[in-house]
């Protein structure tokens, strides 16, 4: 668990599944993250099961955003395709379109980017996202982020071809931030 002012981060659990299927089956929420919007609460029942997978595996970490006043989950965020052998893991999230532009999404990657340099010894997050998701795109650079480049045809999604930008953070540079 991680806390913040106004939030906690934590485990995901399938009490969770109908505060998720709010948000997961929103277009505009689910699209930059390469996925149609989830049209049944046992797709979010698949998607718990991936955060608890991918946590026993080691590849990664997902923490739910949850709101410390109501204990509601609005999103999640956390670390993926980890590889410890390179002290490396990508960083995504996802936030409920309701409390877009609220400064959530910046205190959760903040809170997740430093767990990732002091409990799991990372050296370098990185996150990918698509170019037309400018939000996205300045969310992370406010976190210190750099836009390294441009990954042609990265993902294949939806049925096309993605390009991503490649943003990263080493703890170098985290450390003199924060």
């Amino acid at each position: 668990m991680i806390e913040t002012g106004r939030l906690i981060l934590r485990q995901v659990t399938t009490d969770d599944a109908v505060d998720m299927f709010d948000y997961l089956s929103d277009q505009d929420v689910v699209k930059p993250m390469g996925l149609d919007p989830f049209e049944t609460v046992k797709d979010v029942w698949d998607e718990i099961s991936w955060y608890s997978s991918i946590y026993e595996v080691g590849t990664g970490i997902r923490w739910g955003i949850t709101l410390k006043d109501s204990g509601k989950m609005i999103g999640s965020c956390g670390f993926l395709n980890r590889i410890p052998k390179h002290y490396r893991a990508e960083v995504g999230y996802e936030i409920s379109k309701e409390y877009w532009g609220q400064g959530i999404a910046s205190k959760a990657l903040e809170a997740v980017v430093k767990y990732g340099y002091h409990h799991l010894q990372l050296e370098r997050i990185e996150a990918l996202i698509e170019p037309s998701n400018v939000p996205s795109q300045r969310l992370v650079e406010k976190q210190g982020f750099l836009k390294e480049g441009l990954l042609r045809h990265y993902e294949f999604a939806r049925g096309t071809f993605d390009d991503l930008y490649m943003y990263s953070i080493i703890k170098e540079d985290f450390d003199c931030m924060f």
